[in-house]
């Protein structure tokens, strides 16, 4: 018995008078696993529940496998339901199979030759088979524990567990049932290193579909075969044969044929201007004869002016025919605005050699919460903050900021901090984005480095209330502030939490070249394997 394929075709959503989906189609045949990428509000949640059957299109239809496994934001029972509810409803697919196997084989031995008996054993076998329905409850022992599930008591309920431990318990259900189709939005969300490599190796294993919405690049590029763009393209959606490195491979490529076509279009619309300048310059109506000219410049000036007439209405029609239909200039990737150019305050750690401290920690201590006995922020400090849950990153940023004051700690006169923190909150939420980023600015900074111009925000959200934005576009408008007007020392409180994974990897390289100093704590798994700089770790407190 193979699995189903799941499809979609031409589907239309329209959401808050916006086309969310329009014109999406999906083939995910088994053994496929779709990861979809884009820019928050690009559609990924509502692709995922269109696909689930929890949402209806506008327009379009899907065809889904008999048995399909949609992981919810919350588990559909009640709060005084026990762990054990959740696992015996996951087990219980296996658990029939099973049983009428069993059955099957009984009436069987009683008729050994009835078809239609041996049709249904068959294609039993086949299904228990594909789901491993022998071995489903030592998989559910196994699945707990990789999931970091193994100590919570089966009559725990439901409403006891933290929202991490459900939002596991969740996802825990899914892996152990093993669904024909396996739909999951934001699978790593709660999961610690070892839970994440532990699902990847499990989804890897499924025979049948699985379509992921994820920003976890890590996650991506360990599980995906396929990779969708949802970001907006002209012919829609974009799909990427391979993980999500061989998706930013094909996309880089891209930007380079991008630019180099940009580049010749450019070229060659310069050269048509300057020719026909200078052609129509040439045959100006009134131009005198030159005195060599005056003995055939009567028989021959029809003549001529027809020729260069031809050229010109040539060269004008290639001129608005290029500019037409030429193509827009390629985004620029995002890099931190150098203070050159803006007349402004010349921040003192600009002058200050490389291996001059910025700020230096001497036996601090925030009770419960911190415990560092030395550590030196250098000027050109590329610092990753490292430790478990509850260590204490965020404390130590904090106090880098000044925003905590424990004692211990010398900072540089005159240095600028600017901090981008875990959750973005601005004093004004009437707002608009754009009156905010002026306000924080300043007029100048504002005026020089315009906010549009970052690509960091639609030109449909900077003139609606900070308040009214998403928490992702929220994000992205203070990461716009810092690149704006970057400060001596920036530091980053899991930075690409709310971001797309593409600009994940630009703030990646840009953190590379600049601004001063860094210090950054993450759990992005990608950018912590890829961090060139240094590593400091903080463990948690134990008195």
């Amino acid at each position: 018995m193979a699995e189903a394929a799941l499809l979609a075709h031409d589907l239309v959503r329209v959401l808050g008078g916006r086309r969310v989906l329009d014109g999406v189609s999906l083939t995910a045949a088994p053994g496929r696993r779709i990861g979809l990428i884009g820019e928050n509000g690009a559609g990924k949640s509502t692709l995922l529940r269109v696909l689930a059957g929890v949402d209806h299109p506008d327009r379009g239809r899907v065809e889904r496998p008999p048995d399909l496994g949609y992981l919810h934001q919350e588990l559909s029972f009640e709060p005084g339901a026990a762990v054990a509810d959740v696992l015996d409803d996951a087990l219980a697919g296996a658990r029939e199979d099973v049983a009428e196997l069993d059955r099957l084989a009984g009436l069987l031995a009683d008729a050994p030759d009835d078809a239609d008996l041996l049709a249904a054993y068959a294609e039993r076998l086949d299904h228990a088979q594909l789901h491993e329905a022998w071995d489903a409850d030592r998989r559910a022992k196994v699945v707990l524990a990789g999931l970091g599930l193994d100590d919570v008591a089966h009559d725990r309920t439901l409403g006891s567990l933290s929202g991490g431990q459900r939002a596991r318990l969740a996802l825990a259900a899914l892996v152990v049932r093993r669904p024909s189709a396996l739909l999951l939005d934001e699978p790593t969300n709660h999961l610690d290193d070892d839970a994440a490599g532990f699902l990847e190796e499990q989804l890897r294993g499924l025979p049948g579909v699985v379509v992921v919405a994820s920003h976890d690049r890590a996650f991506l590029d360990a599980v995906c075969t396929d990779v969708v763009d949802l970001d907006p393209a002209p012919g829609g959606p974009v799909r990427y044969g391979g993980n999500y490195t061989a998706y930013l491979a094909e996309k880089r490529a891209q930007r380079v044929r991008w630019q180099e076509r940009w580049a010749a279009e450019q070229a060659e619309l310069a050269a048509l201007r300057d020719a026909l300048g200078v052609t129509t310059h040439k045959v100006a109506p009134n131009r005198a004869p030159r005195d060599n000219e005056k003995m055939g410049y009567g028989h021959r000036a029809g003549r001529v002016q027809n020729q260069i007439a031809r050229r010109v209405r040539n060269t004008t029609r290639r001129l608005e025919e290029l500019a037409r239909r030429q193509v827009p200039a390629p985004p620029r990737p995002l890099s931190f605005v150098p203070d050159t150019l803006v007349d402004a305050v010349v921040d003192p750690v600009a002058e200050q050699a490389p291996d001059d401290v910025l700020v230096s920690l001497r036996d601090v201590r925030v009770p419960g919460r911190l415990a560092i006995d030395r550590l030196d922020v250098p000027a050109t400090a590329r610092l990753l903050v490292t430790g478990p849950n509850g260590a204490g990153k965020s404390t130590l940023l904090l106090v880098l900021a000044g925003l905590l004051e424990p004692g211990g700690v010398r900072r540089r006169d005159g240095l600028r901090v600017g901090l981008l923190g875990q959750d973005t909150r601005f004093d004004r939420p009437g707002r608009t984005a754009r009156e905010t980023y002026e306000s924080v600015l300043g007029p100048a900074r504002a005026e020089a480095v315009p906010l549009l111009s970052l690509g960091l925000l639609h030109e449909w959200d900077v003139d609606k209330p900070v308040g009214d934005l998403s928490v992702g576009q929220r994000r992205r408008l203070a990461l716009a502030l810092v690149v704006a007007d970057p400060p001596g020392l920036l530091l980053l409180d899991e930075p690409t939490n709310h971001l797309s994974p593409t600009l994940c990897d630009e703030l990646e390289d840009a953190l590379g070249p600049g601004p001063g100093a860094v210090v950054l704590a993450s759990h992005d798994r990608r950018l912590r394997s890829r961090w060139r700089g240094d590593e400091v770790r903080v463990d948690a407190v134990t008195s």
